[in-house]
């Protein structure tokens, strides 16, 4: 009897030993060595929009497919587009004739500056001479009054032929194929070319294009979303620790990560950085008073914050945007820390193949 208590009193030692070391090493790792479930694989989720509209003529892949970057991943009816730049080519054309008719009505207006500055160069002289002749009585005032309206015509003949000439010279640039008109039709072909490329929606980059609801004949308008396209390159993840699990945190920690969908592998991150808030601290400016948040718990719920990392490796392949995770930090250079937290990542990890 006496040797079954003894027993008894030995594990329930050994247990509540267990149990209060177990506890402690909760407490404390949370500070050394953090570890949580909440975490996520993130990547750039990109929503492609054509710039121009017209029914779709051509869809080039399947859902989920990969693709490079500027593969052709749907063509918009391009007929009204290529007639643009047609007409466009059109405008150019009879821009630049109607610019080499200025250059032809330019040079006739200096001609006519050089005929008028004579003429008036005649009057004024001319002008002179019966002024003079006038003042001894040898000519009529009639014959003064003709030379002089003679005298004033051909000055604002002269004057009327220098604003033409700059009247046409501000429609020319510095030299041929600058003025306005080739500049304006120039500008207008560039963009029914712009609008043509527009009709061929190609992939920005090497990635996938998940969710695909798009099919031959549909109408695509301008700027509304057709395509959800996820960049390869883009992935990092990101985990949600407690907020006084993060107190040691900086940049450059060693880290390591358990994914739900590889179970029995165990990757190395890095920590990136720590998000600066989170959304319901977010106010915004609405002219009422504050509100107050109440609780009657006597211990609140956790505060969690975004972590952010990265990795030297590309991610598995198999992995997905919102792929679930376990992670742990290792805050400290603690053996012991770091053993069990070791110790734990990989034996979550081994747990994976059950749940």
């Amino acid at each position: 009897m006496q040797v079954a208590e003894q027993k008894f009193r030995r594990w329930m030692t050994v247990l509540v030993t267990l149990f209060v070391v177990t506890c402690l090493y909760l407490v404390m790792a949370d500070r050394y060595a953090p570890m949580t479930t909440e975490s996520r694989v993130q990547g750039f989720v990109v929503q492609l929009a054509p710039e121009v509209s017209g029914y779709i003529t051509q869809v080039n892949l399947n859902n989920n497919q990969l693709v490079k970057s500027g593969d052709l991943l749907f063509s918009i009816d391009d007929r009204k587009f290529r007639l643009a730049v047609t007409m466009a080519e059109l405008n150019l054309k009879q821009a630049i004739e109607g610019e080499a008719s200025l250059y032809a009505q330019a040079a006739a207006a200096k001609a006519n500056i050089t005929t008028s500055n004579a003429a008036s160069d005649n009057a004024k002289r001319e002008f002179q001479r019966i002024s003079k002749l006038s003042t001894s009585g040898s000519v009529s005032e009639s014959k003064l009054d003709l030379t002089r309206t003679v005298r004033d015509e051909s000055s604002a003949n002269l004057v009327a032929a220098k604003a033409q000439l700059r009247a046409i010279e501000t429609q020319l640039g510095d030299r041929e194929g600058e003025s306005s008109l080739v500049h304006s039709a120039e500008t207008n072909l560039a963009q029914a070319k712009l609008d043509l490329s527009h009709t061929q929606i190609k992939a920005p980059s090497d990635g996938v294009v998940t969710n695909l609801q798009l099919h031959k004949g549909s109408f695509a308008s301008v700027n509304q979303p057709l395509l959800t396209f996820i960049p390869t390159d883009s992935l990092w993840i990101t985990a949600d620790f407690r907020e006084k699990a993060t107190s040691m945190l900086h940049p450059g920690m060693r880290a390591e990560v358990a994914f739900d969908g590889l179970p029995g592998d165990v990757l190395s991150l890095e920590v990136s950085s720590r998000d600066f808030g989170v959304a319901s601290a977010q106010q915004v400016a609405n002219g009422q008073l504050s509100s107050v948040v109440t609780s009657n718990r006597w211990v609140r719920d956790a505060q969690r914050v975004r972590v952010n990392f990265s990795s030297d490796i590309q991610l598995p392949d198999n992995l997905f945007v919102g792929s679930r995770a376990t992670v742990i930090i290792y805050q400290t250079d603690n053996i012991v820390f770091n053993f069990l937290g070791e110790l734990l990542i990989r034996t979550v990890s081994l747990l994976h193949y059950v749940y």
